[in-house]
């Protein structure tokens, strides 16, 4: 494989391949990244030794995966030979199963099937959390740095400054001298914290944040983290941390 050729960063795996008992589980993953190498030629044709070195098997290993999930139609092999006979080239295309278990489609070589998830779902879900993390990074300059324009969330500089007490009180109303000090992790988690307080303020949640205390806020964050960390690129992988965060808030205050 030419080593300038790089993966798509999403891999797709559909139900007929998730579901298929008679796949494993490691030749499932390995259909995937079939997926991923297939370019805008629409055929993957990586070498049994760079998927080998990948997965940390032999290269017979690769060799059986590939002749399984042909045997039972997923994909189909061309082999490319030069006037010697010899191979110069293999490539791999996706095939899927049709409404009937016996009708097979081979997807055309320019096919955009391996980027559709790409280009719908990923994107939106990108957008989303570039959306907030401004959102997120416009208050914090405003709380910390008293820079820019309150937000239409609060209905006037008042409703601000009651906001504002708020922050005081849990002292997270941190300088920025102190702030110099922080890592960014922790910077981090003080914006995050800061909105969602508030996003409680502004969501006639404020009874919540009467009975609040500082380290519900930082208990609840540290716990989400914890979390994030142990289930990444699980089938319980967040999402959204922020947006697990305020639920996990919001069920602590109200469980006090």
């Amino acid at each position: 494989m030419n080593e300038s050729e790089k993966p798509s960063y999403y891999a797709i795996i559909p139900a007929s391949i998730r579901y298929c008992k008679e796949l494993k589980f490691q030749e499932r993953l390995f259909y995937g990244e079939i997926t991923c190498l297939m370019g805008k030629e629409g055929y993957c044709f990586a070498s049994n030794k760079y998927f080998a070195d990948l997965y940390g098997v032999i290269p017979g290993t690769i060799s059986r995966w590939i002749s399984h999930l042909q045997q039972l139609g997923f994909i189909t092999v061309d082999v490319i030979r030069n006037e010697n006979k010899q191979i110069i080239e293999r490539r791999i295309f996706i095939k899927e199963r049709g409404n009937s278990q016996s009708e097979l489609y081979t997807y055309k070589q320019n096919c955009s099937y391996p980027y559709k998830q790409k280009n719908t779902y990923p994107i939106s879900r990108i957008a989303k959390e570039n959306n907030i993390n401004n959102k997120i990074d416009r208050l914090f300059n405003l709380v910390i740095n008293n820079n820019g324009e309150i937000s239409n969330d609060f209905q006037n500089t008042e409703d601000f400054q009651e906001f504002y007490k708020i922050i005081e009180r849990l002292e997270f109303n941190y300088t920025k001298d102190i702030l110099l000090t922080f890592k960014k992790e922790n910077i981090d988690k003080l914006k995050i914290i800061v909105y969602a307080i508030k996003e409680l303020y502004i969501k006639n949640k404020r009874h919540l944040l009467e009975k609040s205390k500082r380290e519900n806020f930082i208990d609840v964050y540290d716990s989400c983290k914890s979390f994030e960390k142990t289930y990444k690129n699980t089938e319980n992988e967040i999402k959204s941390f922020y947006d697990y965060y305020y639920v996990s808030i919001i069920r602590k205050l109200e469980a006090n």
